[in-house]
């Protein structure tokens, strides 16, 4: 299921954004479609704040095609004047085709020569209602082409994906490898061919989000049970991975996104969602310009 705000530190303050899950026949290469579009008055600027999921994404923009890595920090984008992205968040199947090392991008991205696809999704874009479903449909079928079919070895790693990633994920690389079937060690060099970090970094990061999303949606719920709930040794342990990574501690993260003003809509599988549950427009990766989740 596509979760329309994990990820997101402040959904509030985001335009309109779109989480579209994949069609079924790219189901193995995309977790789903992100798309933010955005109209930002002159003079001012839109801030967006995310904790991406770790994992690449393939992102189409007016400007060109781009392929980012994996991330290990929190970050933000300004979005001024007018835009559009069309993201997709790859699952470990499509990463071979597109990167020899994906290590190699942690924190970082690379153009992608892809003219077809620019092209294609940028005329998507441009013709009005149901531009993003076309868009998506013109994604698949390129990254389809590109891919080719998905081997053993790419689904298992869609199977640790899953295992990391998915609901009733894993809480620890042990549990993951048990349930796979596959060493530890072998764990961690599945986890570094298809998405360069650790399966511990995998973990880490997706605790973090889903407490970001618990302390922010759950006002009443006090940090120890929190903590408890996701697998922390205690609160403190929490607040330290909290401070670590988005430099603020639950508390304070929980009282500005209280006093956040809602501004935007979001939709999960195509459709709008109501006011402020909005979601990071630019990716599920974290740089310096916040391109993400998305």
């Amino acid at each position: 299921m596509v979760n329309p705000t994990r990820g997101i530190l402040y959904p509030a303050r985001l335009p309109e954004f779109h989480r579209l899950p994949a069609p079924a026949g790219v189901a193995d290469l995309v977790a789903w479609f992100w798309i933010p579009e955005w109209d930002i008055e002159p003079g001012r600027s839109s801030r967006q704040e995310v904790v991406s999921y770790p994992a690449l994404n393939l992102v189409v923009e007016r400007e060109g095609v781009s392929l980012a890595g994996a991330t290990t920090r929190a970050s933000h984008r300004d979005l001024r004047g007018q835009g559009w992205a069309v993201g997709a968040l790859l699952r470990p199947a499509a990463v071979a085709a597109l990167v020899e090392e994906p290590a190699a991008l942690i924190d970082a991205e690379t153009p992608i020569d892809a003219p077809e696809l620019l092209t294609a999704v940028t005329a998507d874009m441009a013709s009005g209602e149901g531009r993003r479903e076309r868009a998506v449909s013109s994604f698949s079928l390129w990254l389809r082409a590109r891919v080719g079919r998905s081997d053993d070895a790419s689904l298992q790693a869609n199977a640790l994906f899953d295992a990391l990633m998915g609901e009733e994920a894993a809480l620890t690389p042990e549990e993951a490898a048990t349930r796979l079937a596959v060493s530890l060690r072998t764990l961690q060099r599945m986890t570094h061919r298809h998405i360069g970090l650790s399966p511990a970094a995998m973990i880490r990061r997706r605790r973090l989000q889903e407490a970001a999303q618990l302390v922010r949606e759950e006002p009443a719920a006090d940090l120890a049970t929190i903590a408890a709930e996701l697998g922390y040794s205690d609160h403190a342990h929490l607040t330290r991975d909290f401070q670590a990574v988005l430099g603020i501690a639950p508390r304070t993260y929980r009282s500005e996104s209280t006093a956040a003003k809602p501004t935007a809509a979001v939709s999960a599988g195509g459709s709008t969602a109501g006011e402020a549950e909005a979601q990071h427009p630019v990716s599920d990766t974290e740089r310096d310009d916040g391109r993400s989740d998305e």
